[in-house]
Formats: C-alpha cells, structure tokens, sequence
C-alpha cells in the first residue's frame, strides 16, 4: 500500500489503498525511531551511501576499495544486469528474462465466463472473473511440480475512477467523480476478495487452465466461518447472524501467505474505510472502532448496505480484521476467519514450521505507530497428514513485539489473565484480548514501529525480516532504536535473529539491515552498501519474499513519485557476506502502479509478481501531469488498446531459454 494517500487527489484516496493514516495509538509506548536512535548514539556512523561526499565523511578509502572489490569479485547472491530506474507507461525487466502477463483484471476464470467487456461489466460477470487490484500472489503446486498449480491471489480494494467510465467530469479545471449506482457498488464488492485458480507451464510459458476443477473466486458475499476465541462472542453477533459464527465476505485482503500444509490465507487489512454511519459517543464499542479508525467511509457502501452502517450494526466491523484461512481443495468449503491470531489492519501472514513441529506465523499491523506480532501454534504439524492440521489456527499464543535499544526484541503473550489483560482493564475472556489486539498491545508497551507490513522468515539464514514502509508523522522526540528517523519517507528494514534460532523463542535480536532512500543525499541517511548503484537504491519496502535459495526479494510502495523520479519495483537484496545490504532493481511497474507479490516457484524458476492500480496518480509522472482515469489515463497498460482501460494484473517473469532466476 502506498504513501500516496496523503497527497490532494480528486478521487478516492482511500487509506484503504495505503493505511498511510495518521495512526491511531494513544499510548506513550516507546517507538522504534526512539529505540534505533538510543542504540546507534552508542554505535557510531552509519555505513553506506553513493554520495562521494557522503562517503568521505563517513566510509574509510580501504572501505571503499573492499566494496569495489565484492563488486568485482561476485559477492552478490543475485547474477543479472540491473535494470534502469525511471518512470514511463510500460514495465521493465532484467535483460535475458520474459516479463508476461499472466492474469489481467476481468480475466475469465471459468469456462462459463464471459470475456471482459469493460463498457458492460456487472456483478455477475465479475464473480467469474479475475478481480481488481492483485496483491498478494501464492503458488500451491499440483502433484509436487513447480510447473503446475494453484495460483492464489489477493484482490485488495477498488479504483472506481480507473474501473468505470463516464462517472469523473472536468469543468474548470476541476475533477469530479459521481457517486456510485448500487450496480456498480456490487461490481465492487464481486472484485474484492481473492482468486484461486490453476495454472500450468507450457512450452516455458504459463497459461491459465479455465476448466481447472479447483477455480474458485472469493468475494464480500462469500459465506465464511467465525472460528477460535472470539467465535459466538455476543460482539460479533448481529441482526443477520444472532449466532456471531457466521459472516459475509472478507474485506481489504492485502499480503497474506500460504500454509505449510497448503492453505491459503488472505489477511484483512484496512477494514475501516468500508464502514460508514455514526456510532454514539457512548456506545461500548466506540473506543474499540476509534483504535482502529471505524468508521472512515471511503467507500459508499453503506448507502446501499446496512452491514455496513455503523448505526445500523453495530457490531458488523468486529467481524472483519482478522486471518482468514482457505482450503483450495475443496471449492465448496467456507473459508475459516481464525479469530486466534488477532484483530488488526493484517497485512500479511508468512509462516515457518518451528524445530519442534509448531508453526509461526509473524504479522504485521500496517499503520503508523501500530506493532509487529507472530502466533505459534499450540499443535504441531504433521506433514503426513493434512487432514490433521486443518485447525492449527484455532489454538495458539499471539505475541506483540518490543524492541529494546541493546539489540533485543522480546515477545510478549497477549493471554487473557496475564499482566494488565485482565477485568479490570476491560478484558472479560480471550475473546476480547483478540477482538481488541491493538490495545492489548499498548497496555503490555509494545514498540510503535513505522507501518509494519510483510514479515518474512527464512528458513535458510534463520532470521526473519520486517518491512518498515514509512511514517512521514513520526517527530524527532519519537525517534528510537528499532524506528531511527524522524520524518521516515522512505522507511527501513529490521532483520531479527531469534534465541537458538529458535521461531518459537520469546527472545531474540534485532539489527537494521536497511534504511532506504536515496544514498547520494546525505541528509536521508540511508545505508545501502558501497556497491549499490544509482538504480539500485529504494524507499518504502513493502512486500517481500525468500526464495528457495534463502535470497531476500523486496517490493515497494510508494517509490513513485516526483521527487524520487522513479517507479516502484522488485529490487534483490544481498543479506550475506561481503554484498549485505546491497541492491539490485530486478523489474520495474508502469506509472502509478504499486509492486506487490512477490513470488517464487519451488525451483526458482518463475517469479510471479502483482502489479497493482497501474495509470493511478498521473500527476506525479512529468510524461502526463494531470490526474488519471477511465478515458485519460496515464498508460493504458497491459494491452494498450484504445478500447480497453488500464488493468492491474499478475506478471510471470522466466529466464529466456529457461533456469533459475538470478543464477
């Protein structure tokens, strides 16, 4: 999600997109600018910079010169000739490699479904189709082959400015976008959700399989199970389920992940834009929504829906915020809202199975000021038998991070009857402990960090990696250890090691791996290493990934811009050895787009990546210079056609002649 929101924009810049909200924590609870800041006072410069200037004052000549020579010598993991950094209508990939899209919103997924005809669209024709702005991507393969398998996909929110034609006008220099029909506000409900479907390499090419038995979308009227903790609590009950066990759809699926016992989770993330009405001042939940900035109303919902009018059902957002887990081998089977791990703004769920057979999931809470939490599971898991884990998320402990300034990170349970998790301080059951997430976390001093989004472990390195995007509202005296700059535009990267490497561990440590941002300005103070390029360098990290070979791949959000002169992309980081810390730009989205995925298959020979609301933000691009929509947008890409509007798509990028990727 990115950092445009804040910016004047005549159409929806809901935080929906980009949870670049203000931040709702209250608390005084130290904040990872404060605890990074304390630290490196003690530790000295920080390394890294491309300024010659920069440099001088910071980095020693034989410094340099070792870095010249790792350059020269092949210390990076990743072999590929990096590609330009810029902003124009198209993408860009590594020279030798194939960049095709794969899937393209409107996209048929089923034999019955009709082509896409973007000037009579409907909810129906969208149910079977690929949905609108692709986020996370998994790959589940089929018979053990990393050519054939379940692509599954996030579809995080809607552009109805991008999406529908005839409904922005222009007088006087002014634009504005009509309120939306019920019609169209039911196309968007059918576009949110997620996409299950198979997919198969041809001929070095991969091609959708439209009669795959597995094909299966997910949307806001999918019927879902409330399970776990919070399940047939009285606060999640309403006047269409008195039961609390039963909910419509899932909202704002943004990162997500896929299990070791292959299922697929789509987290919920910005949930309070959907939401509008008014709720008393004194109603019980009215702290509870405020937390978590319910209602927000970017969207029009309401108008239409009372499930979505706070005044009307009350109770309705208690049911969204959560993990939601998803068998892809049965079609028919209701997707499970596992309430064990929390409820917050999730931007995804990657997961790792422990030394001792439990599984870790590590989350992040995206917005400013908000925590970073991982959940293992009580039972183990056995890899014997899939039927056997099919519940692991109903029974486990979440942890919230805080990070200190000597290095370590300690986890602390959010269990009910623990510390101030208590009566006294409004917790009755575990049920509210998850319900309300984020205040058990201000009450037991969890670090405020900027905007926690993927979370990644590595089973290679044992470390597990932490996507800072930003917080451009953190000021000098919230600066700390683990969130060192005040004003973070560009955002950083923690890498945590736990005790005994150890996923399972309440202890570990920490070390910033990457403060980004442009090196040759030294007043950024990032620390890319000597032998990143002037292409290479990025800001706001947001997705990331571990490929088979234990490499960090990281995608960003909010890298396009003016000031940047750049779009966002997929950058391969070096973590290891003599190249740590550099940077090589790998693949480059169009203007306006958002990078997300990304994705690799088992033998790291395909990389699927999401490129998410392309053509968005036309006045930032110096090549248009004016706002973008449905008959004027920026770039009319993937098909460049008069006729058809600008479409967020899933890309699969292959070597040309075949092999791994970065090899």
């Amino acid at each position: 999600m990115n950092e445009r929101v804040q910016q004047p924009h005549p159409f929806r810049t809901s935080l929906l997109e980009e949870n670049a909200g203000p931040g709702h924590n209250p608390t005084e609870n130290p904040t990872m600018g404060e605890v990074i800041s304390r630290r490196f006072s003690r530790r000295g410069f920080l390394k890294g910079s491309l300024a010659v200037s920069a440099i001088a004052a910071t980095v020693s000549p034989l410094a340099l010169i070792t870095a010249d020579e790792a350059r020269a010598n092949g210390a990076s993991a990743f072999t590929f000739e990096e590609v330009e950094a810029g902003v124009d209508a198209d993408h860009h990939v590594a020279a030798g490699y194939d960049a095709d899209v794969l899937l393209r919103w409107g996209d048929p997924l089923f034999t019955d479904a009709p082509d896409f005809d973007p000037l009579k669209q409907s909810a129906e024709s969208q149910a079977k189709q690929f949905g609108y702005n692709n986020d996370y991507v998994g790959f589940i393969p089929l018979e053990g082959s990393s050519d054939h398998g379940l692509l599954v996909v996030n579809h995080e929110y809607t552009n109805p400015h991008l999406m529908f034609p005839g409904i922005v006008t222009i007088a006087e220099g002014k634009v504005k976008q009509a309120p939306l029909t019920k019609e169209q506000v039911d196309i968007e409900l059918a576009a949110h959700g997620g996409t299950i479907v198979e997919i198969r390499k041809d001929n070095g090419k991969w091609q959708v399989v439209r009669d795959g038995k597995l094909n299966r979308r997910v949307t806001v009227n999918t019927e879902m199970q409330l399970t776990g903790p919070a399940a047939g609590h009285d606060r999640l009950k309403t006047n269409a389920d008195a039961t609390g066990t039963k909910v419509f759809g899932t909202l704002n699926n943004c990162a997500g992940g896929v299990t070791p016992w292959g299922t697929y989770i789509m987290a919920e993330e910005n949930i309070h834009g959907y939401f509008g009405g008014e709720l008393p001042a004194d109603h019980p939940e009215a702290t509870n929504y405020k937390r978590l900035g319910i209602p927000e109303g970017s969207y029009e919902w309401s108008n239409f829906y009372d499930r979505f009018d706070v005044s009307k059902e009350p109770n309705e957002p208690n049911r969204f915020g959560w993990i939601v887990e998803v068998d892809v081998n049965d079609p028919n089977s209701l997707p499970k809202k596992r309430t064990a791990l929390g409820r917050f703004k999730h931007e995804g769920a990657e997961s790792i199975v422990a030394k001792d057979g439990r599984v870790v999931f590590y989350l992040g809470d995206d917005e400013r000021f908000d925590y970073v939490y991982k959940f293992v599971t009580k039972g183990t898991f056995n890899p014997n038998d899939r039927a056997a884990n099919m519940d692991l998320l109903d029974e486990g402990t979440l942890y919230v991070a805080k990070f200190a300034e000597d290095g370590s990170v300690e986890w602390l349970p959010l269990v009910h009857g623990e510390g101030p998790l208590t009566a006294a301080n409004g917790f009755q059951s575990q049920a509210d402990v998850v319900i309300e997430a984020r205040r058990a976390g201000d009450l037991l001093g969890a670090t405020k960090m900027d905007r926690p989004e993927d979370v990644q472990p590595n089973g290679t390195n044992g470390k597990v990696y932490v996507m800072l995007t930003n917080n451009t509202k953190r000021k000098e005296d919230q600066v700390d250890a683990a969130n060192p700059r005040a004003e973070n535009a560009f955002g950083h990267i923690i890498e945590i090691a736990e005790d005994g490497g150890d996923f399972t561990a309440t202890r570990g440590t920490w070390e910033v791996l990457l403060k980004c941002g442009d090196p040759s300005v030294a007043e950024v103070g990032a620390s890319f290493s000597t032998a990143t390029t002037a292409n290479g360098w990025f800001g706001m990290p947001d997705n990331c990934a571990i490929d088979a070979a234990g490499r960090l791949w990281v995608s960003t959000d909010g890298n396009s811009n003016k000031a940047t002169g750049r779009t966002d992309g997929l950058w391969a980081v070096d973590t290891e050895g003599e190249a740590r810390a550099t940077s090589k730009l790998f693949y480059r989205v169009p203007v306006g787009a958002e990078m997300c995925g990304p994705l690799f298959t088992p033998n790291d020979e395909t990389a699927f990546v999401a490129v998410q609301h392309p053509g968005d933000g036309g006045e930032d691009w110096d090549g248009f210079g004016r706002a973008s929509y449905y008959e004027d947008p920026s770039t009319r890409w993937p098909d460049f056609k008069p006729d058809l509007p600008v479409r967020p798509s899933v890309v699969a990028i292959t070597k040309q002649g075949g092999g791994k990727i970065a090899v």
